[in-house]
């Protein structure tokens, strides 16, 4: 190989990786905004460091203490403390430094606690004359903790034992509520979060200050403390209040700069971050701090604020883990056009990039030891979907782009007679309605063939009303027409197949297949024999197609959902060798299936045949012309039934040739890829079923358990929208591309068909890959059948699914606002998560409409 097809594949590796740190760069550019002045007039402090918690009893040493009061020593000459008992040597360690310290006293719900709190408060004040004024509790009337009048002993009881003045704390609203509590107090000590009232960071300062100057007015003999100020930097959106870095930032600054020359006394909430507030106040509470809690500034006080300030990091990686998968992609489809190219190498990098950011979350955030399990689920989970898009991506990029198929077979010019193949035609049918089955044997008889036989097997049919007549039929034709009924015997249909086998003629070469309900056009063995000219080739494959479908809609539906597959999906396989053999309209060579046998342990014996045929280094060929119609399920129960044989099946199959699919045999990259990927879309709506009962589960956790679990962050919500959103839009294109006389309406009902039975594959795939034996079930073909008092029946499960996502989706929209944010988009997943059930009820409620009224011909005009 020349290193020309490298080169480019580096060159284009390259060009694409400029172009995502490019988007990272402009996504994390730095925003200008106010610059403010240096000098804080207070933080109330916390010290507990990253590790640290009083909740667990858990302290900073001393040395600690003091290293956190210097780094603040640049910053502000005093602080505001929370409770008399942790951390004591706070005050002490501030005096040294000439530091002012506002002292308080935690009170709560225990009354020992209490009066301890109190007596180490009081004497605090007495020891140290860097205690400028004391709060008595902070927000207890707001959390319920007390009622007002416990609250003021406690206020009087401190104000007649120390000197300086004394408050408590609580937000502006209670302290208009309470008027008699301003009575008890020196001073007003007031909390101004306008995070916790959902105003947009660019009102937020405002609206704090209005809140402030309400209070000055409405009580204009007090001084007023502002013991309470900022923004977090992460958390839960609420209304319109949005935590971010820049946000948090942006609020600080303007706090700062509108009361640099005005008489505002205040403490910033706070100096440093506290991981163990989540337990408390849930996850905003842990981000407060103008320090995170590894003592690093998060943003400055001028200057341009970036909005991520570990991007470059998180980029880097995710370019460096894409390049030489870029560089594959470039390589191994150099053939396509660019744009397909281009497509999958930009699907890629999103995947990456995603991943990327998720495993940089514990970095972002401070996770417990729960979330991390959590993200590490979740970001497996993550990777699967990344597959399944990827695999999409695949299909959607070389149909798209590609230009054309390298390997695609017609129709063979039909050979003289007495060059025929001799073809040995298999019907297999059980408890079918005999009208359908011999109208399949007329069309048999009508073959413009000369050397072929056919063989009918009917197993296991107990009612003599439905074989009889087709005996009866079977025995006025030729004596090529063979028909055998096995009242029991094993196998299902491979069995049956297997049975036709022992009784084809000697001198076959060929054997074909069709399904009980397919009539066949009579070129059909004329036009597909030929192609086993070619020594290499085993299989010859015609597409599946369906009849009486036009007048209903549900069988429109179905129709145009089983021709996306023979369309699209088999030339995408095809491709590469590597057909799905589906067992009607398919012909295969005589001697290798008699080597190889129809798999009885196995309910989808085509597919695992055809796979066992490619293991031994043979041709599958794609002819799309269609040479013989079937008829659709009969109704939605029917195509369920049918869907998750399927996937069951394709689990079965799976499992048993794993083994060759991933280590030693003939088949190529191309076969392998195809037979270890080509179900991914099937895992992914197992996967999906996964999400939707975790979600709904999340849900429940949240309403039922606010601060011990929070909504995700948007960041992870925002990918998995986005692949549900690109994975529904490229079905639709690729049918819009490849099949031009599916109208919308017909595309349409095709993705509601294909949305509709996510959760009977999601079954199957699951019983597939738990249990080992399945059980075939015949499919019902023909009109609509069932009664409508059953119309649940068959769905109740996706109803239920639905129902609990419509309730959970109600429930947060209700308890945490409709324009919270993060809400918003938890309810967007929640209702893209519903749409496949949404989809199956339309499914079955579509399956009940009568049959439309066949258009009418235009009469002739007679002649006058």
């Amino acid at each position: 190989m020349t290193t020309k097809p490298l080169l480019k594949a580096f060159v284009f590796a390259l060009l694409v990786a400029a172009i995502h740190l490019a988007v990272w760069a402009l996504a994390n550019r730095e925003l200008p905004m106010i610059n403010a002045p240096s000098l804080v007039n207070g933080f109330s402090y916390s010290g507990f460091q990253i590790t640290q918690s009083p909740l667990e009893k858990t302290y900073p040493s001393a040395a600690e203490l003091l290293q956190d009061l210097k780094l603040l020593r640049p910053y502000t000459r005093e602080i505001r403390t929370y409770s008399s008992l942790d951390n004591t040597e706070v005050i002490a360690l501030a005096n040294t430094l000439d530091m002012q310290v506002t002292a308080g006293a935690w009170l709560s719900g225990d009354e020992h606690a209490n009066q301890r709190e109190i007596a180490a408060l009081v004497v605090k004040t007495q020891q140290y004359d860097n205690v400028k004024r004391v709060i008595v509790g902070n927000e207890v009337v707001l959390r319920n903790d007390m009622e007002i009048e416990q609250l003021i002993t406690y206020l009087d009881m401190v104000r007649g034992q120390v000197k300086v003045p004394v408050s408590t704390a609580e937000p502006w609203h209670v302290w208009l509520k309470n008027p008699e509590l301003v009575k008890h107090v020196d001073y007003i000590a007031v909390h101004l979060l306008p995070y916790h009232e959902g105003l947009p960071v660019d009102k937020a300062v405002e609206y704090a200050l209005s809140r402030y100057q309400e209070l000055l007015q409405t009580f204009p003999r007090k001084k007023i403390l502002i013991s309470e100020v900022g923004w977090p930097s992460k958390g839960p959106s609420i209304g319109a209040s949005v935590a971010s870095q820049v946000n948090q930032a942006l609020f600080v600054r303007e706090f700062l700069a509108k009361t640099a020359y005005k008489n505002y006394d205040y403490f910033l909430i706070e100096a440093f971050d506290q991981p163990w507030k989540i337990n408390i106040e849930g996850w905003a509470g842990a981000y407060w701090g103008m320090f995170d809690a590894e003592r690093k500034p998060k943003y400055s006080l001028s200057g341009a604020v970036p909005k991520d300030t570990r991007w470059e990091v998180k980029a880097a990686w995710a370019t460096a883990l894409a390049f030489l998968p870029m560089m594959f992609i470039a390589w191994r489809f150099r053939h396509w056009r660019l744009g397909g190219r281009l497509s999958m190498g930009v699907l890629l990098q999103a995947c990456i990039t995603t991943l990327v950011v998720a495993w940089n979350l514990p970095g972002d955030y401070y996770y417990t030891l729960r979330d991390i399990v959590i993200l590490i689920a979740l970001i497996i989970g993550m990777g699967l979907t990344s597959a399944v898009l990827m695999t999409y991506g695949v299909e959607f990029s070389e149909v798209l782009f590609k230009g054309g198929w390298r390997r695609a077979f017609k129709r063979a010019a039909p050979v003289p007679v007495e060059q025929q193949k001799f073809v040995s035609v298999h019907l297999a049918c059980y408890n079918e309605p005999p009208e359908m089955v011999i109208a399949t044997i007329e069309s048999l008889v009508k073959l413009d063939y000369t050397h072929y036989e056919v063989i009918v097997v009917d197993n296991n049919t107990k009612d003599e009303a439905k074989w009889k007549p087709v005996e009866a039929y079977m025995a006025a034709l030729p004596d090529n027409f063979k028909f055998f009924h096995l009242p029991k015997w094993p196998g299902f249909k491979a069995g049956a197949l297997n049975f036709a086998l022992t009784k084809t003629d000697p001198r076959t070469e060929v054997v074909g297949v069709v399904d009980a309900d397919y009539v066949v056009t009579p070129d059909w063995l004329g036009a597909l024999v030929p192609h086993f000219t070619s020594a290499q080739v085993a299989v010859v494959q015609a597409p599946q197609a369906h009849r009486d479908w036009e007048n209903n809609f549900f069988r429109r539906m179905c129709n145009w959902e089983f021709e996306g597959f023979f369309r699209i999906g088999m030339h995408h396989r095809h491709e590469r060798n590597a057909l799905i053999q589906h067992g009607t309209m398919t012909l295969v060579r005589h001697n290798a299936l008699a080597e190889n046998g129809w798999s009885e342990w196995c309910i989808c014996e085509d597919t695992e045949l055809g796979l066992r045929l490619l293991e031994d280094g043979h041709e599958l060929r794609y002819v799309d012309e269609t040479f013989g119609r079937g008829l659709t399920p009969a109704n939605f129960k029917a195509l369920k039934s049918q869907r998750f044989r399927w996937a069951f099946g394709a689990m079965q199959i799976l499992k048993h040739h794993f083994p060759k699919l991933i280590g030693y045999s003939p088949l190529s990259f191309g076969q392998r890829y195809h037979f270890l990927t080509g179900w991914f879309g099937w895992l992914g709506d197992a996967l999906q079923l996964f999400f939707t009962l975790g979600s709904i589960g999340w849900t429940i956790a949240m309403l039922a358990f606010p601060k011990d679990f929070s909504l995700p962050v948007a960041i992870m919500l925002t990918p998995i929208l986005c692949f549900l959103l690109v994975k529904g839009a490229m079905g639709p294109i690729l049918y819009r591309r490849t099949m031009k006389e599916c109208g919308w309406s017909d595309i349409l009902g095709a993705s509601i068909a294909s949305l509709g039975l996510s959760h009977a594959i999601a079954r199957g795939v699951l019983s597939g890959l738990i249990r080992k034996d399945g059980v075939f079930k015949v499919t019902a073909k023909g009109k609509t059948i069932g009664s409508k008092l059953g119309l649940l029946m068959p769905i109740w499960e996706e109803t239920l699914l639905l129902l609990g996502l419509a309730s959970c989706s109600a429930a947060m929209l209700i308890t945490r606002g409709a324009n919270n944010l993060d809400a918003q988009l938890w309810v967007s997943m929640l209702a893209l998560q519903g749409l496949p059930y949404i989809s199956t009820i339309l499914c079955q409620i579509i399956a009940q409409f009568p049959d439309r009224a066949p258009a009418k011909k235009a009469a002739p005009m007679m002649p006058a």
